[in-house]
């Protein structure tokens, strides 16, 4: 096992307020900030102190939806020449992706095609902070920053120990505002990152204790998240439940889930977190034969009780699944998105194209595997 973490995470409410003190104390002059328009307010204070400190600072908040190869060349474009010390990313899973790459590419004789894949970015030239204001893609620990290409329209990851930040700061409080559809979405999300991550082929006990714990705490409170997004207690701890689930990311990844869910982003534009909440169930029924022990442990983080037999009890979780999924008022079927019937056929081919996260599933998927999994979740 290799894991990777930052050189420095502050967990707690209103960290926010320490970060301009940390990155002053970077020496740096020059801070490029990479965030989303409804942020803006939030961070005033925080870019007016950086400026009273003698940093420039330079924000960006071109990325909206799903990032591209072409939106992360524009963006590189844009802040070449203002070229900055430090990437500062402050927001949900798409903006921490393309704050992660800027930092690796500014500078660097790497371009963007060089690094997609597994290991091939060979270093990051500037200082990388990362910052999340959802609970879900756990993107601010994790090596991978996942795009859109644009010529296939496929989604394609890049992952490398240079994408870990260097200091990653979160604070609960900046999720308060997340509208209940989005904390769901991006709590299942990072719910899923925790399971397959048990559930994996090539899972480690050193992870299991992260993947187990941010199963639980998510399980317990992301309803409440959700219904009440006022609730601080409840969105501190699915916040920590996200950040175990970035842990996950690394050392063993994800699986079938997130395979199958990338057509549903990169060919129709679903959020990502929705995309894993309508297939995961699915996906349980289909793993669950091949490991029923690791399923039963999962359902037990759920809050189910152990029945009398391990393929009793992961029933059980398949169900508490589903019950989270409809108290937080998220689809149920693919139906309901809108994604037609005779799109399943390609959705499989294209899935199939995921191998990195295919080879982690403790049950093979085959294209009609795919296709089946894809039925059931019409």
């Amino acid at each position: 096992m290799k894991i990777h973490f930052p050189g420095k995470l502050v967990f707690g409410k209103n960290t926010l307020e320490q970060l301009p003190d940390e990155v002053t104390a970077l020496s740096c002059t020059r801070a490029l900030v990479v965030t989303i328009t409804p942020l803006l307010g939030q961070l005033k204070g925080f870019v007016s102190k950086l400026e009273a400190s003698g940093v420039q600072v330079q924000t960006n908040t071109s990325i909206v939806n799903e990032p591209s190869f072409a939106e992360v060349q524009q963006l590189l474009q844009e802040v070449k020449g203002f070229n900055p010390d430090v990437v500062i990313g402050i927001g949900g899973g798409s903006v921490l992706d393309v704050a992660k790459v800027t930092a690796a590419l500014l500078e660097n004789e790497q371009g963007l095609k060089d690094i997609v894949g597994i290991g091939f970015l060979k270093s990051r030239p500037k200082k990388l902070i990362c910052m999340p204001t959802t609970s879900g893609t756990g993107s601010e620990v994790s090596p991978n920053s996942i795009l859109v290409d644009e010529t296939d329209n496929q989604k394609k990851g890049i992952i490398s120990p240079f994408l870990v930040p260097d200091i990653v700061y979160v604070d609960p409080l900046l999720t308060m505002g997340v509208p209940a559809a989005i904390t769901a979405a991006t709590g299942i999300d990072a719910l899923t990152h925790c399971l397959e991550a048990y559930t994996n082929l090539f899972a480690h006990p050193f992870i299991d204790v992260y993947a187990y714990e941010g199963m639980r705490l998510i399980a317990a409170n992301i309803v409440q998240a959700v219904q009440n997004g006022n609730d601080e207690e409840a969105r501190t701890q699915v916040a920590m439940g996200s950040l175990l689930g970035g842990f996950c990311l690394g050392p063993v990844n994800t699986a079938g889930v997130h395979a199958l869910s990338y057509p549903l982003g990169s060919a129709y534009h679903l959020a990502h977190g929705l995309s894993n909440a309508l297939l995961l169930p699915y996906v349980m029924e289909f793993n669950y034969v091949a490991a029923p022990k690791r399923y039963a442990d999962v359902a037990v983080a759920l809050g189910c009780e152990r029945e009398a037999d391990d393929v009793k009890t992961a029933l059980k979780g398949i169900d508490k699944i589903r019950s989270l999924i409809s108290a937080c008022g998220i689809p149920a079927r693919l139906r309901d998105v809108g994604i037609p019937k005779e799109a399943i056929p390609q959705m499989a081919v294209d899935a199939m194209k995921i191998t990195r996260l295919l080879k982690n599933n403790p049950r093979p998927i085959t294209e009609k595997d795919a296709i089946d999994i894809f039925n059931a979740a019409y």
